[in-house]
């Protein structure tokens, strides 16, 4: 076995603690590996030992995240290990999170490498990308058997002393670069490519963005049917489906028959992005159904859909929110709705 010490980060779900029901879970600490380490231990045969795993419900850390990554960092730091793994996480938002706060805040105390395994829209990705080796996985924990011997290799490479310049998301750090041809006439000759309709491979690729084409305008208000979404997290008291404050991986239907204004005893907001107290005291300030109908009663709207659709935008990956809406879309279309008021917080 090598003596190179690796200690392994995982969520309450991949130590087979439990599922969102144990999502609270308090930081704990096992010595060797737990879940997803032991085929990552059996991939780093010989090279390196996973001597300990500290585990952390996805909830606790995320919604204390100084107490929980103190914590954490004093785990890991008993391991006195020469290496942190965390994850994978695949898409899930809040495990994702958790394991870039993990990253970042080793590289910063321990200063010892971090890999791991994010998606690529995950939102632990875009805030956390420079402090780890991030392994690009699939959206689900279904590619696992393709994550884990990518994460190994990365591994093996910075065990070896390589120059890692590959097989992980771009950290986003400037390096110097130095060219014998000057940067104008690489320009000219990337626009002359361009325009010629030749192949060329930009030094600054950009972000690229969905382009949305509106619909037509809706002709008569008065009779179209309209439906309430919100993405600022208005749901029924108690948030029975457990929507989570951030990075959600869920959404909310819940009925509008019978509640012509919410209160603070019938509505809530699950939202961690944002002061909830004006929100909590009346939700109509997130999802107007008072002021709907009263528009219902005048007659400037012709119906409304029996149902209003919740979730919480707060760091939800789009992969995610692409799926909600799909499913959404559905409900809609079969009760023939006509348009939609989308809220925020």
């Amino acid at each position: 076995m090598g003596n190179y010490k690796i200690v392994h980060y995982i969520n309450q779900f991949f130590a087979n603690i439990g599922g969102e029901e144990m999502a609270n879970h308090l930081p704990e600490k096992r010595d060797g590996a737990v879940g997803p380490g032991l085929g990552l231990g059996t991939a780093l045969e010989g090279v390196a030992d996973i001597v300990g795993t500290v585990i952390c419900g996805d909830g606790y850390i995320n919604e204390n995240p100084e107490e929980a990554t103190k914590t954490v960092l004093d785990m890991i730091r008993s391991y006195k290990p020469d290496m942190l793994v965390v994850g994978p996480a695949f898409n899930a938002g809040r495990y994702g999170m958790a394991c870039g706060m993990i990253a970042k805040l080793v590289d910063e105390s321990l200063g010892i490498p971090v890999v791991g395994g994010l998606y690529i829209e995950n939102p632990g990705v875009e805030m956390y990308k420079r402090y780890a080796y991030f392994v690009e996985t699939g959206n689900t924990a279904a590619t696992m058997r393709q994550a884990v011997p990518a994460m190994a290799d990365v591994i093996k490479r910075i065990i070896a002393r390589e120059e890692i310049t590959s097989g992980y998301i771009p950290k986003g750090l400037r390096k110097n670069y130095f060219s014998d041809q000057r940067g104008s006439k690489r320009a000219v000759d990337m626009l002359i490519k361009k325009i010629t309709g030749e192949k060329f491979v930009t030094e600054y690729p950009m972000p690229v963005f969905d382009r949305v084409e509106p619909r037509p305008a809706i002709k008569d208000m008065k009779k179209a049917r309209l439906a309430l979404i919100s993405s600022g997290g208005p749901v029924p008291k108690g948030n029975p489906d457990h929507i989570e404050s951030s990075s959600a991986s869920k959404y909310g239907r819940y009925s509008l028959i019978g509640i012509d204004g919410f209160t603070p005893e019938n509505g809530q907001t699950a939202h961690g992005g944002y002061d909830p107290v004006y929100a909590n005291e009346d939700l109509d300030r997130v999802l107007p159904i008072d002021a709907v109908r009263e528009l219902l009663k005048s007659g400037e709207i012709g119906s409304l859909h029996d149902y209003w659709y919740a979730t919480v935008g707060n760091g939800t990956a789009v992969a995610n929110a692409k799926r909600f809406a799909t499913e959404i879309v559905k409900y809609l279309i079969e009760d023939n709705v006509d348009c939609v008021v989308l809220t925020s917080t």
